[in-house]
């Protein structure tokens, strides 16, 4: 079976957007997060903050290049639910630890975070409806 097809199986709620409307709010958000989190890691590099600022930055990033392997690689829904909570608290963690500097970068995290919350209402809205599945 493939990816799609598994996914096309699960329990999903009924307010599910559709895969290329995902795809799309995606394609939107990446250009926002690198030029801004870039931003923050050239500032790092420059010394003109310190480089623990870049952690949740970091963090993020890695958990959300990891959340397809584990959702459709690996077909684990509740380590996907981990990873995706990961990826929500290390936006809120990002916004609140560049506001003193950047509040433009903090800013602009929202449309990130506002995305990244249904997804992860989502995502445990599957996870429940699956479970023991």
């Amino acid at each position: 079976m493939t990816w799609m097809q598994w996914y096309d199986s699960l329990a999903k709620p009924s307010w599910t957007p559709a895969p290329p409307t995902i795809g799309l709010i995606w394609r939107i958000l990446y250009p926002i997060i690198l030029v801004s989190f870039g931003f923050v890691f050239f500032q790092a590099f420059r010394g003109k903050v310190p480089w623990r600022t870049t952690i949740p930055l970091a963090v993020n990033l890695m958990a959300n290049l990891l959340f397809t392997p584990i959702e459709f690689g690996l077909r684990n829904l509740t380590l996907g639910s981990v990873d995706i909570l990961v990826v929500w608290a290390s936006i809120v963690a990002t916004m609140i630890d560049v506001w003193p500097r950047y509040k433009w970068v903090a800013v602009a995290q929202v449309p990130y975070l506002a995305w990244v919350s249904i997804a992860t209402v989502l995502q445990l809205s599957i996870t429940w409806m699956n479970w023991g599945t």
